[in-house]
């Protein structure tokens, strides 16, 4: 069974658009999404915005089995508004005493995090 990044690659290949427009698109170098192509999971948000370039619908290739151990769920960030901050122990508490899934939760809000910083750099310094 294909992971979420053959699956990418093999769509943006049969939708006939060149990997130069998708990353010109996205603001990104060819090598960063050959290195997204080999990866098991993939961002909701990274891979939203090549279906919307390619005109293709992720939703019903990424079943809950190809997800992996990352949730295939979109976790939308507002920077333009304060976010607020919890105390490590407000975020352990709220999740089930399981290890794994406390790792998830800040796992989850670790990603979260990284694309509103890069969201912001895009908007601050656009594209290169």
């Amino acid at each position: 069974m294909p992971h979420q990044g053959e699956i990418l690659q093999e769509a943006i290949k049969n939708s006939g658009i060149s990997i130069t427009r998708i990353v010109e698109d996205l603001g990104i170098t060819r090598p960063t999404i050959y290195r997204k192509f080999k990866e098991d999971t993939l961002d909701y948000a990274f891979v939203k915005k090549i279906g919307d370039i390619i005109g293709h619908d992720f939703s019903s290739e990424f079943t809950t089995l190809q997800q992996g151990v990352l949730p295939f769920v979109a976790t939308p960030v507002n920077v333009t508004t304060p976010v607020s901050v919890t105390s490590r122990s407000n975020v352990l508490q709220q999740s089930d005493s399981d290890p794994v899934k406390q790792l998830m939760v800040l796992q989850t809000k670790y990603i979260a995090l990284l694309e509103a910083y890069n969201d912001l750099l895009l908007k601050v310094y656009g594209p290169k």
